[in-house]
């Protein structure tokens, strides 16, 4: 099993940036596909990004793409997520996931683990 915190969230102008963080602990040795997904108020959870274990597919939805990049330092056990050039309507609840094995995928269901999420909001 393993735990997720996610970190860096806040408040940040539309145009800024942040970089989440999403620290892995406990069955850290078990190969994970890793993901980010958003929930807005009154809406769905939905795909962010995701990135497999050894870092050679990774994949963003058409709604970030080219603003946001996914990475992880698997020495350090740890995701994160460049996010820039924010937007109002990114503004969410975003959680870290893993799933374990090497099958890349962008389906939140076929997720294991959750994190707790950390808010975002972009004012405008």
């Amino acid at each position: 099993q393993v735990q997720l915190v996610e970190s860096g969230g806040g408040l940040v102008q539309a145009g800024g940036s942040l970089r989440l963080s999403c620290a892995a602990s406990g069955r850290t040795d078990i190969t994970y596909t890793m993901g980010w997904f958003r929930q807005a108020p009154g809406k769905e959870r939905e795909f962010v990004a995701a990135i497999d274990y050894l870092d050679t597919r990774t994949g963003h939805s058409d709604s970030v793409k080219g603003r946001f990049t996914i990475s992880r330092d698997n020495d350090k056990s740890t995701l994160y997520l460049q996010m820039d050039s924010l937007k109002p309507e990114d503004t969410a609840v975003y959680y870290c996931a893993a799933r374990s094995g090497v099958s890349y995928t962008e389906y939140a269901q076929l997720y294991n683990y959750w994190g707790q999420g950390t808010q975002v909001t972009v004012s405008s």
